[in-house]
Formats: C-alpha cells, structure tokens, sequence
C-alpha cells in the first residue's frame, strides 16, 4: 500500500514527535500512554533491540500489544534480523514499522511483506514502512528501496555517543533531496539525542518526526515537556 490511510494520519500529525516509551513509568504504562494522547501527542515509539544489533536488549511484541492506547504505535527494529520477528509485531498492532539498512535479509522483501499486511487496530489503514540508517550508513544504499518506503529514519545517535553527529544536517537535506526525486510524500525522521534545548535546532533541517523518550519522561513533567517539545516544532515550521 504505497499510499495508505496510515500514511496520510502520519503526514496530517506532522510536524511532530514520536515518544520513546521505553523512558517512561513502567508500571503504568497505560496511564503513561493516555497522558500524551491528552497533550497532543500522536505517535509512540518502540525502540526493539535484540542485544545484538544494538548493544542493549529491550522489549517485544507483546509489549506492543499489550499497551492499549489511540496512538498510532511507531515500532524501531534495531534487530540483526527483522524478518524472523516481522510477524510478531503486524500481529502485535504495529502502526508504523522501521527496519534498518544495516540488518540482515531482504529489505525489499520484507517492505513489500509490511505493505501488503492488514493493520492489526484497523484494517483499513495499513502499515507504514520505515528504512532507518545509522551515521555511518551511505543514503545511496536507500535508493533501490524508496519505492517501497513511506518513511526515512536518520539515527544520529551510536551506542558510544549520545550526540548528534555533525553531518547530520547534510544527511537530512540529501534525504530530502532523494525523497522529493521520487515524487511520493515520504516522510523524513530524526532520531537521536533530541532534547529540549536542541529540539528547535534539529527541527530547522527539515525532519517531519522527531524521536525523543527521556526530554518527554524525565521524571517530573511528561505533560509539560510533551506540550513544549510540540510548539517547539509547530514554530519552527
């Protein structure tokens, strides 16, 4: 479905930011969910590590599927082999799946595979496809896949530096450069390192999502932080 009602929900959301739940209160992660769905926000963030592609190992499908929630539920493979889970997480509610370019398998494949699949929350929809792509990763490894994609994620981040890496800004403007060759409404994400006092900064380049957990929970104000990092964005554009 390469332009799917799930994708129209994401363009009309935009500019806007995705939220990392992983940060949040684990005990109450549907109050936690509710929370931002009051302040505005529309799309919570999976981050899915498998200990393996990225030095950490978090949550799975279940976990997806267990947060009953109106958000539109991002889901970030950082797994050496999405394909073995791909199914999992359709079945687990999955709005929006990303698999990154760096992964094994056949990423074509498989965005075809998430194109074709039934939106578990509705069937009328569909699934959003994501191709997400670490710092070191050349953009032109994207281009064979864009046909296929409804959003580009750009980490900023490694496991090693929690700063966003410095070609950042050129990364985004040639993504958006090959997103705009295509003529489809791909849609651009940052991720990485996005906190309050450089959110603005980030949002300048052009991205439509930004990822953030722990600018949003950090303890004290979810609600407050959720509200400031969403005018930040509305400003800017």
């Amino acid at each position: 479905m390469a332009d799917n009602s799930i994708t129209q929900l994401l363009r009309e959301a935009t500019p806007t930011i995705s939220v990392g739940i992983l940060t949040a209160d684990q005990d109450k992660l549907n109050d936690e969910a509710r929370l931002l769905e009051d302040n505005g926000v529309k799309l919570l963030h999976f981050d899915v590590m498998d200990g393996v592609f990225w030095p950490k190992q978090t949550v799975g499908a279940d976990y997806v599927k267990g947060i009953t929630t109106n958000l539109l539920k991002d889901v970030h493979l950082l797994v050496e082999e999405p394909g073995r889970l791909l199914d999992d997480f359709i079945g687990a509610g999955a709005d929006v799946i990303s698999l990154h370019m760096e992964s094994k398998g056949d990423l074509l494949g498989l965005l075809k595979k998430i194109g074709a699949a039934e939106n578990a929350n509705d069937v009328s929809r569909g699934i959003a496809r994501g191709v997400a792509l670490n710092p070191g990763t050349s953009l032109d490894a994207l281009a064979p896949l864009l046909g296929e994609v409804d959003l580009v994620t750009l980490v900023t981040v490694t496991p090693d530096s929690k700063t966003p890496d410095a070609a950042t800004a050129e990364r985004v403007a040639q993504a958006r450069a090959m997103a705009k060759e295509t003529g489809r409404n791909i849609l651009l994400c940052i991720d990485g390192g996005i906190k309050k006092d450089n959110l603005a900064e980030l949002a300048r380049l052009g991205a439509e999502i930004m990822v953030s957990g722990s600018a949003v929970f950090d303890g004290v104000d979810a609600a407050g932080n959720a509200k400031f990092m969403l005018d930040a964005i509305a400003q800017v554009k």
